[in-house]
């Protein structure tokens, strides 16, 4: 078998949720930090940073402008730092990511006393039981290796009534969008992605886990498993991705 024939194999290992996701996921990021930023952007048409905004509208952190937030996963900080630009906000945001040289290549997107990237596992996060006032994660949460174990530890350290916000790519119900979506995202993403950022596998990676990621009502009913309530989600761009939300009880 030929370097790329395992590459290819360990990829869609790690889509599967394999026993070496955590280690691939990381790996991967971190190799292909320099070019993140640029290929996000490009890849989804700037569509993304509208989805981002989207996504911090439905975290209503107006409610508590001066509170402590997480952005889980948070790779290059483009969520904190648009967060730390809406109008009114003067709260901190802990951007949390296991891949520190993707924090790295973020830094200087907004104020340090106001995003703080941390070196942190989604399934172990370095932060006190109910001390969070909202948390986010946007593309991120698919990469985790236990996605309900990531889901019951935001649960854990979110403040009673706080919001956990995640954005995240799926399957478009329609044929017709998902024909010209299973084009785009299996052979020209691979394609561009891998001459950008170098990375042969990376942007083949990305549609295998979309696919293997559970669908928006399992995906409501996993978060309301680990103690969310009034769960919902809605679509984004024809179904090209969808945000869910749900609200910690008090206890």
């Amino acid at each position: 078998m030929s370097q790329t024939e395992v590459e290819e194999r360990r990829a869609e290992l790690a889509a599967e949720g394999g026993s070496e996701k955590r280690a691939y996921v990381r790996t991967v990021f971190e190799e292909i930090a320099p070019r993140y930023d640029l290929l996000n952007h490009l890849l989804s048409l700037n569509i993304d940073r509208m989805w981002r905004r989207r996504a911090l509208r439905v975290l209503e952190w107006g409610r508590a402008p001066e509170g402590r937030y997480l952005d889980l996963c948070a790779g290059t900080l483009d969520v904190g730092a648009e967060l730390t630009r809406q109008p009114g906000f003067r709260g901190f945001i802990v951007g949390a990511d296991f891949a520190v040289p993707m924090l790295q290549a973020g830094m200087g997107k907004a104020p340090k006393d106001r995003l703080a990237p941390v070196g942190a596992d989604a399934q172990l996060l370095p932060l006190r039981d109910d001390s969070m006032d909202g948390a986010t994660v946007a593309f991120g949460i698919r990469n985790v290796a236990s996605l309900d174990v990531a889901l019951r530890e935001v649960h854990r350290v979110l403040k009673p009534g706080a919001k956990f916000v995640i954005l995240e790519f799926t399957t478009p119900r329609s044929t017709i969008v998902r024909t010209f979506y299973h084009f785009y995202f299996h052979h020209l993403l691979p394609l561009i992605g891998g001459l950008i950022s170098g990375h042969h596998t990376a942007y083949r990676y990305l549609p295998r886990s979309v696919a293997h990621f559970p669908a928006e009502p399992e995906l409501a009913a996993r978060m309301s498993a680990a103690g969310f309530a009034d769960v919902r989600w809605e679509s984004l761009s024809f179904g090209i991705a969808a945000i869910h939300v749900g609200r910690k009880t008090p206890s």
